[in-house]
């Protein structure tokens, strides 16, 4: 400050700048996509790409648990796949897919349902995934005065690998979703497909790894579970680290973080977050699991809090000798226990390759 300068000149302008700020405009950052942003055919900017190495994984570990022994044995995946280099859990795979894909999801109230989910290859640490949004089929709901004005999005999403441009991951998801402006007609009626549950094990055979050897996992053969049988998991689980999960995931739905947008006031689980701990589940019923090929369909049936006590029931829809190893078809059904009401929250069918 100059000599000559008044000794409160700090202070008045401390308070010319604080004038000025008073002032400003204020505006919310609100990027939406609303439903009646949204036009079929429309590709979204995509989400940054990610990297998952042993810190992602240790993370989702923590979280969801699951004992998929290639994804938790470097020595046991380099037998296995006949590769060096860590496996990443295919859960965890499509749950950054997921998350990259809310980039069309933000305003979600709900997300229903996944299809044809195939993993086309494996990940291994420090590889890094993109994933593309496309809009395939809007269909706007009936109004109705206790909701807001709603519609639902069919969302193609196609996830590669950066470092070669290879395809990873393909699958549509359908999520419902709130409009920007309520009194907008979008007059979108489409037909957004039936949902396939029906898995035919003839369809999945050529996904298998081709140089893969599950031989390794052999001690851990199931042998005494026939087709047609339904076995619950003895170990619930507590939905628990739910926003560390989106977070993680680079999920970008607010109603996943703030309660305040969540049905009774009650933050909603990422329903993705069911799922990694229905895999958990199902790998416990099946040790001998090498990998998860995809996923038929998926339903979510009704909404998870955090806190909830999940209960998970796996049939035995199909299975056959593949590959030297066991190509498996499971339904797992998930039951929420939330504060004693007890709810299905999942409907998942998925295949699955081991020893």
């Amino acid at each position: 400050m100059p000599d000559n300068a008044p000794a409160n000149a700090d202070n008045v302008d401390s308070e010319a700048n604080a004038d000025k700020l008073g002032r400003m405009e204020h505006e919310d950052h609100d990027p939406g996509p609303y439903f009646d942003d949204l036009v079929v055919g429309q590709t979204l900017a995509p989400a940054p790409a990610v990297t998952i190495g042993p810190g992602e994984a240790a993370i989702y570990q923590a979280i969801c648990g699951d004992p998929l022994a290639t994804s938790l044995s470097h020595p046991l995946a380099e037998a296995v796949t006949g590769h060096p280099g860590a496996l990443v859990n295919p859960a965890l795979v499509l749950h950054v897919s997921i998350g990259q894909s809310t980039v069309a999801t933000r305003r979600v109230i709900a997300n229903l349902f996944y299809r044809g989910v195939v993993l086309h290859r494996p990940v291994r640490h420090g590889e890094t995934l993109q994933t593309t949004v496309e809009v395939r089929a809007l269909s706007e709901l009936s109004r109705r005065d206790d909701r807001p004005a709603r519609g639902l999005a069919l969302l193609g999403i196609h996830t590669v690998r950066i470092d070669d441009g290879a395809t990873v991951a393909d699958y549509e998801r359908c999520a419902m979703l709130r409009f920007r402006d309520a009194t907008t007609v979008t007059g979108h009626d489409d037909d957004l497909g039936a949902v396939d549950t029906r898995i035919n094990l003839d369809d999945w055979e050529g996904r298998i790894p081709s140089d893969w050897d599950p031989t390794p996992l052999g001690h851990a053969t199931v042998r005494d579970w026939r087709v047609g049988v339904r076995r619950s998991d003895m170990l619930r689980d507590t939905v628990g680290l739910a926003t560390e999960l989106a977070r993680l995931t680079q999920n970008q739905a607010p109603v996943h973080r703030d309660p305040a947008l969540g049905p009774e006031g009650r933050r909603l689980v990422y329903g993705g977050h069911t799922i990694g701990l229905a895999q958990a589940s199902l790998v416990r019923m099946l040790p001998d699991t090498a990998t998860v090929l995809g996923w038929q369909a998926c339903d979510h049936l009704g909404p998870v809090f955090e806190g909830d006590v999940l209960a998970c029931h796996h049939t035995l829809l199909d299975e056959r000798p593949a590959a030297g190893g066991r190509l498996r078809a499971v339904r797992v059904e998930v039951d929420s226990d939330s504060g004693g009401e007890v709810t299905p929250v999942l409907d998942w069918r998925v295949v699955t390759w081991g020893a």
